[in-house]
């Protein structure tokens, strides 16, 4: 017997870890609704330069939270692979190693700044001096934050780097409190390069790696938990936008069909555009909330027009104002050890684009000129590839402004009850915080429908 219905709308990652705690309760009817043909959201795998499997959006989970684990687990992933030991490098003026001894690249000891040729003795002793500056407000701004503590050269050419390339984000423009590690460090703690220092002392040795992904693509996590649901009675459609959703009789009708509760795991702007004659002050702050764009191009060079100079490593940051569409680049097939076609082809990952960096304007011969040129001129080479694809994440980086999470709780209050909300909009953009965030909104879910009329 069926005690209540719920629909999940967006078959994203968050979507589909809601959907899969939804049926964990019994008597749960669940149904997950993608516009699109296909679920996983902004994760997509498809076949690239003879390669059963290349990532055209995120290449792994970070395994030191444990929500994306622990769901690869209960899905029943077993082919997980990790990066390999190469390096990255940070392009300004040339390339530079990434310091040692660095919390999202912010020093947390001094002797790799002291060696690196990627700042000017001005910024090593900058960053030198950083233990005895008072602390003063930063207003829940992370670039603030860093500038105040290290001065321009360790913003701009690391934690910019490193943080706006993983969020598509200027970090001048952003929350602290977005990203924990580094607000935990700030609010707890004067000197943030020793509260650095002893974090990284504290953590555990040992531990495997950092990253993870099954080797048949990310895609195949989301495919997982769409078929963990339909095996256990739920239902996943693709290709079925949602229109509507009215309040009715202790429920919502949603697009003419009524269920008792509602997860609304979409971006921010399309969750506002459902909500908005149900909740209109919640449907204002959630169309408030920013997103980028960025373009990912994938390449594929022959092994002869790589050199050997660059096979240790594993790709380049480009810093803000150094920037200009280029953000970074992943040498993938050095990366990645099953991303390594036959005959020594390399696969390449570019990303375009950030906040206050637009590239929807751009066609695909300018896309593809502009990253040719661009990594021609970083790594000194003359690329040519012999295969290339491109694909275009819209509006795919929610932007978390100072005091967003104040926004979120003020959205969460402004909702109905049985209506609630999951995705990277929130509480973080990786994957294991979207899968984190739909287990959360389950949860919140759990007593709080109606009996439905159905058996």
């Amino acid at each position: 017997m069926t005690d209540r219905r719920i629909l999940v709308v967006g078959g994203g990652i968050a979507g589909l870890a809601a959907a899969v705690s939804l049926l964990d309760e019994p008597g749960t009817e669940v149904e997950v609704r993608e516009a699109a043909g296909r679920v996983g959201g902004k994760i997509a795998t498809t076949p690239f330069a003879g390669l059963g499997h290349v990532d055209e959006g995120a290449d792994a989970y970070l395994t030191r939270v444990p929500a994306a684990v622990a769901f690869a687990a209960r899905l029943g992933l077993t082919e997980l692979t990790s990066p390999t030991g190469a390096s990255a490098m940070v392009w300004h003026d040339g390339l530079h190693a990434i310091p040692g001894g660095i919390v999202l690249g912010m020093p947390a000891a001094v002797r790799p700044f002291v060696t690196t040729s990627l700042l000017s003795w001005r910024g090593k002793l900058r960053t030198a001096v950083e233990p005895l500056l008072p602390r003063r407000p930063h207003h829940d701004r992370l670039g603030a934050l860093v500038r105040q503590r290290f001065g321009n050269e360790v913003h701009e050419r690391l934690v910019d780097a490193l943080v706006g390339s993983i969020y598509a984000t200027d970090t001048d423009r952003s929350s602290l409190a977005a990203v924990p590690q580094l607000a935990q460090l700030a609010d707890s703690n004067r000197s943030l390069l020793v509260a650095g220092r002893r974090s990284r002392n504290r953590a555990p040795a040992g531990d495997g790696p950092i990253f993870a992904a099954p080797r048949s693509g990310m895609a195949t996590l989301a495919d997982a938990a769409a078929a963990d649901v339909r095996a256990r009675g739920g239902t996943v459609s693709t290709g079925r936008p949602v229109n509507t959703i009215e309040a009715t009789d202790g429920g919502w009708r949603v697009d003419d069909e009524r269920f008792d509760a509602v997860v609304l795991a979409t971006p921010a702007r399309a969750a506002a555009d459902l909500v908005a004659h149900v909740a209109p002050d919640a449907a204002a702050e959630l169309g408030a909330i920013d997103s980028a764009d960025v373009i990912m191009v994938r390449l594929a060079v022959t092994g002869d027009a790589w050199p050997d100079r660059l096979r240790d490593h594993s790709g380049y940051l480009v810093p803000k104002p150094d920037q200009r569409f280029v953000t970074a680049a992943s040498f993938g097939s050095q990366k990645w050890a099953h991303w390594r076609p036959d005959g020594g082809t390399q696969i390449l990952r570019t990303s375009l684009g950030r906040d206050g960096l637009p590239v929807r304007h751009l066609d695909d011969d300018q896309v593809l000129r502009h990253t040719v040129d661009e990594m021609n001129r970083h790594l000194d080479l003359d690329l040519q590839p012999a295969e290339t694809s491109i694909t275009r994440w819209i509006d795919a980086f929610p932007q978390y402004r100072p005091h967003h999470h104040d926004r979120v709780a003020r959205i969460e209050a402004a909702l109905p009850p049985t209506i609630r909300i999951a995705g990277a909009s929130y509480r973080g953009i990786g994957i294991p915080a979207c899968i984190a965030d739909g287990a959360r909104a389950a949860r919140q879910l759990s007593g709080r429908t109606a009996p439905a009329r159905s058996s």
